[in-house]
């Protein structure tokens, strides 16, 4: 058939056509068929289904996850327990407020004990607190031999309680010596009171 063959067709008389015409004609309302339910009725289920299978896999990789965690609660609580004993272990370096002036002394002493002569050695008059613990900076200067004050440093190092030495300066003393300008800070944990006081001065000074 060619186009006026197409052209003389009678639309009211499809079904006497030629079965070429026939074929074309069920092949577009065919067409039609599929591409208006697509469009008004399949898409929207493709995109749940769609939707639906995105969720599920997310549920799937939560269950995953949750499923390790299970696997390794024991382990995880095996390492709480470690830390809360390293924790306790730490705590256990920091003296309590009974104990500060005999740290103060230990660390005198560990001078002393070198030979050193305390220039200065003054405590700073208020501590800085923290979450469970309070710093007191101490203000010293010794002057003695590079290997006293040497030693003197590993001393307060190895001391069973919490001194760190900061803003060390080291210069030429008398006769020969040095002298050496320090905070040592010291550290000590709060009680159970004190804790509670800190804690209320912190949402304090949130709320405002």
């Amino acid at each position: 058939m060619n186009l006026d063959d197409f052209r003389r067709l009678d639309p009211k008389r499809i079904g006497s056509w030629p079965a070429l015409p026939k074929l074309l004609v069920l092949g577009a309302v065919f067409v039609l068929a599929i591409g208006g339910a697509y469009w008004f009725d399949w898409q929207t289920q493709l995109e749940e289904i769609e939707g639906a299978q995105k969720k599920e896999s997310e549920l799937r990789n939560t269950f995953i996850e949750k499923k390790k965690v299970a696997i390794d609660l024991e382990a995880y609580r095996q390492q709480l327990a470690d830390i809360e004993k390293s924790f306790g272990t730490l705590l256990r370096q920091l003296p309590g407020k009974s104990e500060m002036d005999a740290l103060l002394t230990d660390i005198n002493q560990a001078g002393l004990g070198r030979g050193l002569q305390f220039e200065l050695f003054k405590p700073a008059a208020t501590e800085s607190a923290a979450d469970f613990y309070a710093e007191l900076p101490i203000n010293i200067r010794v002057t003695g031999s590079y290997h006293d004050i040497g030693a003197f440093a590993s001393d307060v190092a190895k001391l069973s309680r919490i001194v760190l030495l900061n803003d060390v300066n080291i210069t030429p003393g008398k006769d020969g010596g040095l002298s050496m300008d320090a905070v040592a800070k010291t550290y000590r944990y709060l009680d159970e009171d004190e804790i509670s006081k800190q804690r209320k001065t912190a949402k304090g000074a949130a709320k405002k």
